[in-house]
């Protein structure tokens, strides 16, 4: 059996939260409150993040990175083990 791909699982996983992050946010400009929780640990995780236009474009970059990160470790130790 083959190794998984750690780039490869950063990028699936780094789409998905990232697109999921400016989703979430364009919907709680629509509907206000909606997800103020999860917008307000956001706010306080990446910086210059606010719930805006602007604000989820920068929560979409900052969530592909982190969780390319975390997708790509995952992967790592996985092959590792």
């Amino acid at each position: 059996m083959g190794k998984a791909k750690p780039v490869a699982a950063g990028m699936a996983v780094g789409l998905v939260w990232g697109l999921g992050v400016f989703f979430i946010t364009l919907l709680a400009l629509v509907f206000s409150g909606y997800g103020s929780a999860f917008t307000d640990i956001l706010i306080s995780l990446y910086p210059g993040y606010t719930v805006s236009v602007l604000g989820s474009l920068i929560g979409m970059f900052y969530g592909f990175v982190d969780a390319f990160i975390g997708g790509w470790i995952v992967v790592w130790l996985y092959n590792r083990f």
